[in-house]
């Protein structure tokens, strides 16, 4: 009986505090199907391009992986878009790298960002989308390089999609390369280079793009069921394209398709 009682104490504080801190910050709701808007000031005609966004992003997504829907987000269970105000605003509250101009937190299934963001439509939404989407499917606790997460966010990105192999190959070309078992041990942060930034994310895309369109989608979804299995990474890349048994195989073979 006690214990019930502090569990529901608990949860009366949760609810608390979270409406406090919604209250403090002065949000305002703006609901659809699949999401949960919060902004301040930023204009209607703008979240309402948020939303709609969105949610066409959610089903092309979910379609472009190949994903089945095991958790629906509605309800409750909604996705949170929280909308500041500007980059300095964003920057303060998100604790975020000075470059960053949007952030994710898988959990909560919670996006960040502002409306001047650079590619806020084109960019900023498929990717931060992506992120939550492929985390969902394969699981959160799920062991992977960081060019994995963020090579599948930058896939939604059609512009980087297309342009990453060009950049990747620039880099090789100048030697500048940094191989996949190095990619795997870079972390990125405030005070990490731009262009290393830059490359990561380029290196990331150009590699994700090559496992989905060199060697099908299918493939790509074994992997995926693979991980979401619990197979440590390399088990499942290895599971699902027999001839990449380490990460050093993968490497050569992509490496020898930029350079065709």
């Amino acid at each position: 009986m006690i214990i019930k009682k502090i569990v529901i104490i608990n949860i009366l504080f949760m609810i608390f505090f979270s409406s406090y801190a919604m209250a403090a910050q002065n949000w305002k709701e703006n609901r659809s199907r699949h999401f949960i808007i919060y902004y301040k000031n930023a204009p209607k005609e703008f979240i309402k391009a948020v939303e709609e966004s969105a949610e066409g992003y959610y089903y092309s997504i979910v379609k472009d992986l190949g994903f089945s829907r095991d958790q629906l987000w509605t309800w409750d269970d909604r996705a949170q878009i929280y909308i500041y105000d500007n980059e300095d605003d964003y920057l303060v509250s998100s604790r975020q790298a000075g470059w960053s101009s949007a952030s994710t937190r898988i959990g909560s299934r919670a996006i960040q960002t502002y409306p001047a963001a650079h590619g806020f439509f084109d960019s900023l939404l498929p990717h931060e989308l992506g992120h939550i989407i492929f985390r969902e499917y394969v699981g959160v606790s799920s062991d992977l390089p960081l060019w994995v997460d963020e090579g599948v966010a930058m896939y939604q990105e059609k512009a980087k999609r297309w342009g990453a192999d060009d950049e990747v190959r620039k880099a090789i070309a100048e030697n500048r390369f940094i191989p996949l078992s190095e990619l795997g041990r870079t972390r990125l942060t405030s005070a990490t280079d731009r262009e290393v930034v830059n490359l990561f994310y380029a290196e990331s895309a150009s590699v994700i793009r090559y496992l989905i369109t060199e060697h099908g989608a299918f493939k790509f979804l074994n992997f995926c069921q693979n991980l979401k299995k619990g197979l440590r990474f390399e088990d499942a890349l290895e599971k699902a394209y027999y001839r990449f048994q380490t990460i050093d195989d993968l490497n050569k073979a992509w490496m020898g398709y930029l350079k065709k």
